[in-house]
Parts: structure tokens; C-alpha cells; sequence
């Protein structure tokens, strides 16, 4: 009887640097930006706001019940209402 053998070869990659680099080939960071309360008061309403009109009945706090079609819906209202706000601020 004859065996059969099968021999597997393991790739590796490599991206060309290693991971001791200096600090220059990192990308720079942006400065974070730190909402203020009013900012986040803010963002609430609006998101209130737009879960409203599309159907979606939020509560305060955290809304991890809601399913990613709600979630998506509020989402998308809510960047639907920011483009028709621009481009109703640049009509002249």
C-alpha cells in the first residue's frame, strides 16, 4: 500500500519595515477634540429628533436594544437633515 504525503508551505508577509522604526515613519495624529456639554446636549436633541421622524423611540441614556435597521434609519436621517441644512445655508 502507498502513503500518501502532503507537504504545506507557510507564507509569511512582510511590509518591507520592521517594527522597531522610528517615530518619523508613524502617521501623525490629529489633536482630539473634546466635546463640550453643550455640544453633546446638542448632538441629543437632534438625534432625538430625527429617531422621532423616522419611527424609533429612543430613551435617555443607552439605547443598545435597538436593531441595526433602527439604528441605521436614525443614522441616515440624521445625515440626510445635516446635507439639507447645507445646502439650504449656501443658497444664495
Amino acid at each position: 500500500m502507498k502513503k500518501s504525503t502532503t507537504t504545506t508551505t507557510k507564507t509569511t508577509r512582510s511590509s518591507g519595515s520592521s517594527s522597531s522604526s522610528s517615530s518619523s515613519a508613524q502617521p501623525k495624529s490629529t489633536p482630539s477634540v473634546q466635546p463640550t456639554a453643550h455640544g453633546r446636549d446638542t448632538l441629543e436633541r437632534f438625534k432625538m429628533e430625527a429617531a422621532s421622524e423616522v419611527g424609533v423611540q429612543l430613551k435617555n441614556g443607552y439605547n443598545g436594544n435597538l436593531t441595526s435597521k433602527q439604528a441605521g434609519a436614525i443614522g441616515g436621517q440624521m445625515v440626510k437633515k445635516m446635507i439639507d441644512s447645507y445646502k439650504k445655508g449656501n443658497k444664495s
